[in-house]
């Protein structure tokens, strides 16, 4: 099944500057679609010649679907699915411009509405396409209004996304082609792999995650290790928690039935995700201060993103279950990440003036850092990774990056760790640091373990959005992934 194909038509003059670039006016390309084939219509924003923003405006099927293209002076095409959810299914829009994941050529500042020149934007490496998906995140949007959607159907909509850029931008079709994402980027990046893989048109050359959910099972038992030997947990927690969840030299904290170890690990859980540390990064104070569990603003309840982690422990699932069933849930809920302040990036794309530079339509919603409506919605079908992964390296030629900030909780290292070591590739170099230069002098960035067409890597001090901590070091890993070099 390809997606449609209706009259494709070009608009004379353009949208005027866009919000982040001094550049000439954008032109955009117009798809009329019928009614048959859901909302439109297309919108594009082509790019610019010099490095810079722009965006299209997508719609595939019935889904309205945000692209936004930065382009590079390399012949590489990275596509960027920029719906992470900050560690959850389907409801959180990618960074934005300020808290960058995959770093945009610009950033927006506190007021909300000055930008900044990133020195470290990913662009400056390869043109990058960033995708917001699935429809209902940002500002990408369904006509019908009906966003259940899931990991399968997620995968096909952003496949069909992808190819619909390439018929409105042939001149990018022949460049080499890179997937990444991050958080359940974890999941849509390897899924959507499997689409492009299989179709010769798309020169698939690599994907790259970066602190991804690979398994649900790993993350949990993974994550309790973390806290432990980063002393969060007390000496006598951790002796209950070896005795109740662990026999035979083996600890299950994923989906245990025994209810001693359920007592106890709610005790872990009240510590790591609830008491207000900052998930995203161990060593980060939590923006807005130790927030509750809810709260009203006007007439929104405002409650924080309820994460992949533990999502089989009872009181997790019964929380998680009644929220959703709530009458108020239905209209006025707002779904927030914890310890994360979205206020200036809220305010910079909301404005009228950011909304006609990126083509977004009247209809449209506004932009919000996440979605209550989308996440409620969404079924999670995959527990664990290892199939795509073993079919992508079975194919022997695509490179694959698995990277981790090592002080992030959401999705944390030494899981990923774990789910890399579990697809039992050859070790072609043993773990060993990786350096970086900053200031003329070499500097310890992490540690990588490199295996055949697969790597993983850490990166020192940096949390859940890498590139926002560690921008110099995230930039010489993407540079090397993309060139293809000695990490």
């Amino acid at each position: 099944m390809g997606p449609p194909h209706p009259k494709l038509c070009r608009t004379g003059g353009g949208a005027g500057p866009g919000p982040a670039t001094s550049s000439p006016a954008l032109a955009h390309r117009t798809l009329q679609q019928g009614p048959a084939r859901g909302p439109g219509p297309w919108d594009v924003g082509a790019a610019p010649r010099s490095p810079g923003p722009a965006a299209c405006v997508a719609s595939t099927v019935q889904r309205g679907m945000l692209a936004v293209l930065s382009i590079s002076t390399i012949t590489a095409l990275t596509c960027s699915i920029s719906s992470s959810r900050h560690g959850g299914a389907g409801g959180c829009s990618g960074p934005p411009p300020r808290r960058a994941r995959r770093p945009p050529a610009l950033l927006v500042q506190p007021d909300g509405v000055s930008l900044k020149y990133n020195d470290y934007a990913w662009n400056k490496i390869a043109n990058m396409l960033y995708l917001e998906s699935p429809a209902g995140v940002g500002f990408s949007y369904s006509e019908d209004k009906k966003y259940a959607t899931n990991d399968t159907e997620v995968a096909h909509n952003n496949y069909l996304a992808l190819k619909e850029f390439f018929r409105l931008f042939p001149e990018y079709s022949k460049n080499d082609l890179f997937l990444t994402g991050e958080s359940y980027g974890g999941v849509y990046i390897p899924t959507l792999a499997e689409w492009v893989m299989q179709d010769p048109s798309l020169n698939l050359k690599g994907i790259a995650v970066g602190n991804g959910l690979s398994s649900y099972e790993i993350n949990d038992n993974s994550l309790v290790y973390f806290a432990y030997y980063h002393g969060l947990l007390g000496t006598q927690l951790w002796k209950d928690l070896q005795t109740f969840c662990c026999s035979q030299g083996k600890c299950n904290f994923h989906d245990n039935s025994n209810l001693n170890c359920t007592l106890k690990m709610e005790e872990m859980i009240q510590i790591v995700e609830e008491s207000g540390l900052n998930i995203y990064n161990l060593y980060a104070p939590c923006a807005g201060g130790v927030p509750g569990s809810m709260r009203y603003e006007g007439d929104y309840l405002v409650t924080h993103d309820l994460g992949n982690s533990f999502i089989r422990m009872p009181m997790r699932f019964s929380w998680r279950q009644n929220l959703f069933r709530m009458p108020v849930a239905r209209k006025k809920v707002r779904m927030d990440p914890p310890c994360t302040n979205s206020t200036a990036p809220t305010m910079y794309l909301n404005s009228p003036e950011v909304r006609k530079a990126l083509h977004i339509p009247p209809e449209a919603p506004e932009w919000q850092v996440c979605s209550f409506e989308v996440n409620r919605s969404y079924k999670r079908l995959y527990m664990q990774m290892t199939e795509q992964y073993l079919k992508l390296l079975g194919a022997m030629k695509y490179r694959i990056l698995v990277y981790n900030g090592d002080v992030d909780m959401a999705c944390n290292f030494l899981g990923d760790e774990w789910f890399v070591d579990s697809l039992c590739q050859k070790v072609q170099v043993s773990r060993r640091p990786w350096l970086y230069t900053e200031g003329g002098e070499n500097q310890i960035g992490g540690f990588v373990k490199e295996f055949t067409n697969i790597a993983f890597l850490t990166v020192k001090g940096a949390g859940h959005m890498v590139p926002t901590d560690q921008p110099l070091a995230a930039f010489t890993v993407f540079s090397r992934f993309i060139k293809n070099e000695p990490y």
